[in-house]
């Protein structure tokens, strides 16, 4: 039996090289599959790379595409590097803040504060928020400068309070899809809270 046995184990591999040069008909040149060959040359789906490897880098591709592909773009107002700074504010108000949180009557309150350039960031984007965000869903936003930062006040329906505190800062921050819309409006020249 166990003779048997390793001449199986031998075989094996014999029995593996058969079935993949059977595959491998369909090679070009010996080398390839026609099938990987054609999927290299097929855009977005084949094996070449789609992500810029940084997530602001990608945001900024995302609109230049988008500018670069609307015949009507008015190059002399578009102002890409206030998009990137807006990114920089984002970036800051995401990774380098400290929160600290007290309920309120229907609701919460965020002291949001900084450091050094991170004191700005966190005013530009909370108070753009409020004002942008305010009412929408029947949340009310409220938000004033403080010495290192803002408070950010959010009021919500009773039914709501529950997903308020899950959210928390940050999250109620993402809320609403006008992020990307803005990115494109800072980038054409466009003073969205202004």
């Amino acid at each position: 039996m166990r003779p048997l046995l390793g001449l199986v184990i031998l075989l094996l591999p014999v029995a593996a090289f058969g079935q993949t040069a059977g595959h491998h008909q369909g090679m070009s040149n010996g080398s390839m599959p026609m099938d990987h060959m054609q999927m290299m040359h097929k855009g977005p789906n084949s094996s070449v790379p789609t992500q810029p490897g940084q997530g602001a880098f990608a945001a900024i591709q995302e609109i230049v595409q988008i500018l670069e592909a609307d015949p009507h773009t008015d190059w002399s107002k578009v102002d890409i590097e206030a998009l990137r700074q807006h990114l920089i504010d984002m970036n800051n108000v995401t990774l380098a803040t400290k929160v600290e949180s007290e309920p309120i009557d229907g609701g919460i309150r965020f002291i949001v504060t900084g450091k050094d350039t991170v004191v700005e960031s966190i005013r530009r984007m909370t108070l753009a928020h409020a004002a942008t965000m305010d009412g929408v869903g029947n949340w009310h936003f409220l938000a004033k400068e403080i010495d290192g930062g803002a408070i950010f006040e959010v009021r919500v329906p009773a039914e709501n309070l529950t997903e308020l505190k899950a959210l928390g800062f940050i999250g109620v921050m993402t809320r609403g899809m006008h992020h990307q819309e803005h990115h494109l409006m800072i980038a054409r020249g466009e003073h969205p809270h202004r």
